[in-house]
C-alpha cells in the first residue's frame, strides 16, 4: 500500500487538439473577419485563402473553395448580382444572426468565465425575483414573501420555546427585485479617428452592439435597443446592418448624436430609458441653423463644448441617463467627458477595447434592475 501511493504522480501527455469538424474551424475564422472587413464577403475570403497558405488550415480534402460551397450550401450567403449583372455574394439574414451570436458569445462567454457580476444598488424592495437575501418585515410587504421558516427561528431565538409567541417584529421577508423594462440608445462614432494611429477601433465598437442586440432580442424581448452613429450627422441603422458597418471621412458631432437618441426615446413608452455613447474623440462639429457645418478638429472649441452641454443637460431634465465609453486615455480629452457627464449627471468610463463589452454588458443588466423600497 506504501509502495502504491509513493509512486503516485503526474502523467504528462502531449497536447492533443479536441476535434473540430473542417467546416466549423473555418467558419469560426471566416466570422472574424467578415465582420472586419463590413461584410464584403471577396474581401473575407481572400484573407481566408492567405491565411491558409501560412498557416495551412485547409487539407486536399477540404478546401477554401469547398467550404465557400458549405457556406452556400448552408444558406450563409447568397448570390447578389452587381449593378453590371456580374454574379457575386452576400450575407444572407442567417449569417447576420450568426454574427450577433457569436459576438454574444464572445463578450458573455468572457463574462461568465471572469469574476466580473453586477453593480450593486443600495435600493431594494418588493417584486416578483428573489435575490436570496432577507430582511425585517416593513408595513407595506406582501405577506406570501414572508419567510415562515426564518420568522419562526426569529420567534424561538426572541421569546424561547416554552412561551412561544410570534410577533410583528420577528417576521422575516425574501427580499426581492423588479426588473423593469427599458428603452436604449447605443450611439457609435464613425468619425475617421475610430480607425486613426493604425488601432482599428471600430469593429470592437461593431461587435459589441451586435452582441447587446442579440442579447436583448433573445432574453429581453420587451426591452428595446436602438443604433445610431454619429460623425457629420447622425442617423439610425438597422440592427440587421451592424456588420456592413464603416467609419467614414468625417468629424465628431455629438450634439447631433445625442439629439437624435433623446428624439428616439420620447416616443418609446417605457419608463427607464438611457443613452449608451461609444467614442474616441473629442466633439469636432456642429449643424448651423443655415444648414452649413461649422468644424473645427483643433482643441476642444468652446463654441461646440458648450453645445454638448447643454443637451446633455437637456437630457438629465428628461430623466435620460447617459453612459460614455472613452475607449482612448487621452488626458485632455477627460476634462471635456467629466463635464459632459457633470451636466448629466451620468457615468463615463474611460476603458480600452479589450473590456469594452464587459462593461456595456454589466451597466446594461445594472440599469434594468430596478429597486423599490
Amino acid at each position: 500500500m506504501k509502495n502504491a501511493e509513493r509512486n503516485r504522480g503526474f502523467v504528462f501527455k502531449q497536447y492533443e487538439e479536441s476535434f473540430q469538424a473542417p467546416f466549423d474551424k473555418l467558419f469560426e475564422i471566416f466570422m472574424e473577419l467578415i465582420t472586419h472587413t463590413a461584410g464584403d464577403f471577396d474581401e473575407a475570403v481572400d484573407w481566408l485563402r492567405q491565411l491558409d497558405k501560412e498557416f495551412k488550415l485547409t487539407t486536399p480534402e477540404y478546401t477554401v473553395d469547398d467550404f465557400i460551397e458549405d457556406l452556400k450550401n448552408k444558406g450563409y450567403i447568397v448570390e447578389r448580382p452587381d449593378l453590371d449583372g456580374n454574379g457575386g455574394a452576400g450575407l444572407s439574414s442567417k449569417m447576420e444572426k450568426a454574427l450577433r451570436q457569436n459576438a454574444l458569445e464572445q463578450i458573455f462567454g468572457k463574462m461568465r468565465k471572469g469574476k466580473s457580476g453586477n453593480h450593486k444598488t443600495k435600493y431594494s424592495g418588493q417584486s416578483d425575483e428573489n435575490t436570496g437575501d432577507f430582511r425585517s418585515y416593513q408595513y407595506g410587504d406582501n405577506l406570501d414573501k414572508i419567510s415562515i421558516t426564518e420568522s419562526l427561528k426569529n420567534a424561538q431565538v426572541n421569546h424561547g420555546i416554552g412561551d412561544f409567541s410570534l410577533s410583528e417584529n420577528d417576521l422575516v421577508v425574501e427580499d426581492t427585485q423588479f426588473k423593469s423594462q427599458m428603452s436604449t440608445v447605443l450611439m457609435i462614432d464613425i468619425s475617421h479617428s475610430m480607425i486613426l494611429y493604425g488601432e482599428d477601433r471600430i469593429t470592437p465598437a461593431k461587435k459589441v452592439a451586435m452582441a447587446l442586440s442579440e442579447l436583448i432580442l433573445t432574453r429581453y424581448p420587451k426591452d428595446s435597443l436602438d443604433v445610431i452613429v454619429f460623425g457629420n450627422d447622425a442617423w439610425s441603422i438597422a440592427i440587421k446592418d451592424l456588420p456592413y458597418l464603416q467609419v467614414g471621412p468625417f468629424h465628431t458631432n455629438t450634439v447631433a448624436g445625442v439629439q437624435l437618441a433623446l428624439d428616439i426615446l420620447r416616443r418609446k413608452r417605457h419608463a427607464n430609458k438611457q443613452i449608451f455613447m461609444i467614442t474616441d474623440g473629442k466633439p469636432s462639429c456642429l449643424n448651423m441653423p443655415d444648414g452649413t457645418y461649422y468644424k473645427n478638429p483643433n482643441g476642444l472649441d468652446p463654441i461646440i463644448t458648450s453645445k454638448c452641454y447643454s443637451i446633455a443637460a437637456q437630457a438629465r431634465k428628461l430623466g435620460i441617463p447617459i453612459t460614455t465609453f472613452m475607449i482612448t486615455s487621452d488626458p485632455y480629452l477627460q476634462e471635456f467627458v467629466d463635464e459632459f457627464t457633470a451636466s448629466n449627471r451620468g457615468k463615463a468610463y474611460y476603458t480600452g477595447l479589450g473590456n469594452l463589452g464587459e462593461m456595456i454588458f454589466e451597466d446594461y443588466e445594472d440599469n434594468r434592475k430596478k429597486r423599490i423600497r
